[in-house]
């Protein structure tokens, strides 16, 4: 019975790791305020509420500079924007809240 209760805590600890890694930044799930990042629209995908960015090193969250999908907060955040578009955006919680066209 010790070695199932051992076993099944260091599997959900493990669970727990895998699920702050994004993408290999190793940045916490939650983070309590937005930070803001800036980068070139690669793709939109409306319909899935994602948008591909190469972004510059986001240091808040101890990122460098990479080219990743986002999952937007709202997808009608994706309004208006165009790939090849420079943008600014804020995450919260490794997710778009905000994106602007510079």
């Amino acid at each position: 019975m010790k070695f199932i209760l051992a076993s099944v805590a260091a599997l959900a600890l493990s669970s727990a790791a895998v699920a702050q890694d994004h993408a290999g930044h190793g940045a916490p799930a939650a983070s309590a305020a937005a930070v803001t990042g800036t980068g070139v629209v690669k793709k939109l995908d409306a319909k899935a509420g994602t948008v591909t960015i190469d972004h510059g090193p986001i240091k808040a969250l101890n990122w460098g500079a990479m080219t990743m999908p986002f999952k937007v907060a709202d997808a009608s955040l994706l309004n208006g924007l165009k790939v090849g578009a420079k943008v600014t955006f804020q995450l919260k919680d490794q997710k778009i809240v905000a994106i602007k066209a510079m």
